[in-house]
């Protein structure tokens, strides 16, 4: 959702009155969930997706009219699909009906399974429970002792290094551009960039991840100073393992003098403020996260949920953060989430709780953020080359989903009408598949035929 922000979360929504109103009915990386560069531009909208987008609705949908579909129903519309190939040898299911939280399907929902990214989901329901939607990361520039410029980083992984008037990673991100000015308005000589890193603690990038899994293209070292995401420069394919540092010598560039050597250390308490910037609202990170799985948005923002719950800044007490914020919304995810973005092979959570946070934030205004940023079938972020063939079509421009993969994981969490206008909340996770592609097929065919069904 980087660069089509607004449209996406304007589709969403309106995709979502349209249904209520009409009916409309391992570690190796293996696709687009662990990519988290935008496309150049969107695909071709479907049908469906150009109707909503003609659509005025007057408030974001909620539980949805129509008949109020049953367990049977339900069951008897997913189990040939459950069983299929591509899902391999073991699926967790959980179907909510939104409006009353009836459980239609559990097949071991209640049993701790990878999420892979579907862990997101997580995340931002806590962030968002924690932080108002409008709050925005700071990053500041301020005067050090013996000539040292000290660059604080407040966590906000979306500042961009990109110069004034270009294109950043991420539409809305603030700009060191902008506090090389201002240093520079300050007036000073300076000697030496110094990263101050102190915000976070423990490693940076956690030990239950994969050695390839830092440096890549969806992966980076967690530091409180960073550039589009942990890349070096906006458009770099690979991220870094050590974004900090690689701010550190953005920065120097930027004022002129990019000779000044960089190192990380601590600023003296109550220096001199010489620039600051402020990242995007909240919101917009979270549906940043969401739209394209971005791993370090989301390591970055399960570490504001720490700081307000003053836990530590770490990956363990991100967490751990997560996890009791979780458990005061009454959803419980188990005590196996390790990280905030769900790439570690060694994290497990229930269907049943991704399940029940999309059905909270269907009744919850401060969460209706998560909604917004889901992507749509067929039409926006790691959904956009999906449901285009076979059964699947019927979810297309309909079903909004997070996604999840990891080797030998595929998982769809998310929430679609059914024929009678009723609104449903999902979570599938099958962990033991072979074929990311036949799961990924056979998940968006579990989707679309909720949209289909009736299942009264």
């Amino acid at each position: 959702m980087t660069r089509r922000r607004l449209v996406v979360a304007g589709l969403v929504l309106l995709v979502l009155v349209l249904g209520a109103a009409a009916g409309v009915g391992g570690f190796a990386v293996t696709d687009a969930a662990r990519t988290t560069t935008a496309p150049s531009s969107p695909p071709p909208p479907t049908p469906r997706a150009y109707a909503a987008a003609g659509a005025t609705p007057s408030a974001p949908a909620t539980g949805g009219a129509g008949a109020a579909p049953t367990a049977a129903g339900v069951a008897a519309a997913l189990r040939p699909l459950l069983g299929a190939a591509g899902l391999g040898s073991r699926v967790r299911a959980e179907v909510l009906d939104a409006q009353d939280g009836t459980a239609l399907l559990d097949r071991g929902g209640a049993i701790p399974a990878a999420p892979a990214s579907t862990a997101k989901l997580l995340t931002a329901a806590a962030l968002l429970t924690v932080r108002p939607a409008d709050f925005r990361i700071p990053t500041t520039v301020r005067a050090g002792t013996g000539g040292a410029l000290v660059l604080v980083g407040g966590g906000d992984p979306t500042l961009t290094g990109a110069a004034a008037g270009k294109a950043g990673a991420y539409a809305g991100a603030a700009r060191l551009a902008d506090l090389a000015a201002q240093v520079k308005r300050a007036g000073g000589h300076w000697k030496r960039i110094v990263v101050d890193d102190r915000l976070f603690a423990g490693p940076t990038v956690s030990p239950r991840w994969a050695p390839e899994d830092v440096p890549s293209d969806y992966g980076a070292a967690i530091t409180p100073v960073m550039l589009d995401g942990g890349r070096a420069a906006p458009s770099d394919p690979v991220r870094s393992n050590a974004p900090d540092l690689a701010a550190g010598h953005r920065l120097a560039a930027l004022l002129g003098t990019p000779a000044l050597p960089v190192g990380r250390g601590r600023g003296p308490a109550g220096a001199r403020v010489l620039g600051a910037v402020r990242s995007a609202p909240l919101s917009t990170l979270v549906a940043q996260m969401l739209q394209f799985s971005d791993n370090v948005i989301a390591e970055c923002l399960a570490r504001q949920v720490a700081i307000a719950e003053h836990a530590p800044v770490s990956f363990t007490g991100a967490a751990a953060a997560v996890r009791s914020v979780l458990r005061g919304l009454r959803v419980d995810p188990g005590a196996g989430l390790v990280d905030g973005s769900g790439l570690a092979a060694s994290d497990r959570v229930p269907a049943l709780a991704l399940a029940r946070v999309l059905r909270l934030a269907t009744t919850t205004p401060r969460l209706r953020y998560l909604l917004a940023g889901l992507p749509v079938a067929a039409w926006s972020g790691t959904l956009a080359d999906r449901y285009l063939r076979g059964g699947a079509r019927a979810g297309a421009g309909v079903v909004r989903a997070k996604t999840g993969t990891l080797t030998g994981v595929s998982a769809l969490a998310g929430l679609v009408h059914d024929r009678s206008g009723r609104l449903l909340v999902f979570a599938f996770v099958a962990d033991r598949t072979g074929s990311t592609a036949a799961a990924e097929a056979a998940l968006d065919d579990l989707a679309a035929r909720l949209a289909g069904c009736g299942c009264g």
